[in-house]
């Protein structure tokens, strides 16, 4: 008999963090908190699975699961791997990203957390095979607006706690000169702008200027981030490898994004680009191309033991994204959790653990 999706539920969580530093600005509040959006699937065997939407999105991916996708997919087959691709060309006309794909992200994860649990084998066996027992992990600052006292502390932070790579959320050249200093000449260092200019020029000056502190890559340097001609031209420019991706969402622009030489490291978000299913088809599509996949993982919930499995079943190995700051809880503790700048490959059935009851009751909103 059939087993099948009997119940969706979204679930809002607000996190507090602390940055070891005042905190950021960001959308004209003042970041404090991790925003998360967990879903809940229950199967009609009583199964149930994780997924993860894009949390900065709550309110609008909770919409389109009240409105749109719950009846679509209450009743589906959780085996039917088709189905989150029937559900974004169904509602196309809604969507070719954003919250609509957020939440069909989020679904997806789910399901292969179910598949999983079913047949009592980890996500990344579904996939093909974990080609890889552990990860090697970067730390991912948070932005400290150039303040040099907060940029030393935080990168020796992470040195201290074992990471060999650390990537900075930093615009200005003398950020990158402070952080080089303090971490040494051999620590491989990233720099995410984070779309901080809008022309060729400006991109090149600022980039020229951060070539001398040895950048493993700079991140989104352009906006608009689908401006994929001049970050070509940016790249070929400065002769410093780009990275970006995490606001592109369809596997095609991925694989234009490679070919046309834009990036050499190339950032799918798992909670934008379709979950599990989208993740690995953008992989293929990015590494087919000749690029490296090293995707986006700004979040902690779900969605993150899923890129896990992702980047263990893929052919290509990739660093994982750290966020690097103090939480209140940190969900999946006593799960995953870096060492020495590594993490380990989840071993359990589905994802390979489930969210915290204590979690959810105290940071629910």
């Amino acid at each position: 008999m059939d087993i099948t999706i009997t119940a969706i539920e979204t679930i809002g969580l607000r996190i507090p963090f602390d940055t070891w530093s005042p905190p950021h600005v960001a959308y004209g509040v003042a970041r404090t908190h991790i925003e998360c959006l967990y879903v809940r699937v229950t199967a009609s065997n009583g199964i149930v699975g994780w997924g993860e939407a894009q949390g900065g999105a709550r309110h609008m991916a909770v919409a389109a699961f009240d409105h749109w996708i719950r009846r679509s997919a209450i009743g589906q087959s959780v085996a039917d791997e088709t189905l989150i691709p029937r559900l974004q060309r169904m509602y196309m006309s809604l969507m070719r990203g954003g919250p609509m794909l957020a939440a069909l992200s989020g679904l997806d994860i789910a399901l292969w957390d179910i598949r999983g649990k079913i047949e009592g084998l980890p996500v990344s066996t579904l996939l093909g095979g974990a080609k890889r027992a552990h990860l090697d992990c970067y730390a991912s600052l948070m932005q400290y607006d150039a303040n040099p006292e907060y940029l030393k502390r935080n990168t020796a932070r992470a040195l201290e706690r074992g990471f060999r790579q650390v990537k900075l959320h930093e615009k200005k050249v003398e950020a990158v000169a402070v952080a080089r200093e303090a971490i040494g000449p051999d620590i491989p260092l990233m720099v995410d702008t984070n779309c901080a200019w809008t022309t060729l020029a400006e991109a090149t000056a600022a980039v020229n200027g951060m070539k001398a502190y040895n950048p493993l890559w700079i991140e989104e340097p352009l906006y608009p981030p689908e401006d994929f001609e001049s970050l070509a031209g940016l790249r070929k420019a400065t002769g410093v490898a780009m990275a970006a991706g995490e606001n592109i969402v369809s596997p095609y622009d991925f694989r234009r994004m490679a070919s046309m030489g834009a990036a050499d490291y190339l950032q799918p978000s798992i909670a934008k680009v379709g979950g599990i299913t989208g993740m690995m088809q953008v992989a293929a599509a990015i590494e087919g191309a000749g690029a490296s996949c090293t995707p986006n993982v700004f979040y902690m919930g779900p969605g993150y033991l899923a890129v896990i499995h992702c980047l263990a079943a893929k052919e290509r190995p990739s660093t994982l994204e750290q966020m690097f700051f103090e939480m209140a809880a940190r969900p999946f503790a006593k799960a995953v959790f870096p060492i020495d700048g590594k993490i380990e490959v989840p071993r359990g059935p589905g994802l390979g653990a489930d969210p915290e009851d204590e979690l959810i009751a105290r940071f629910r909103v």
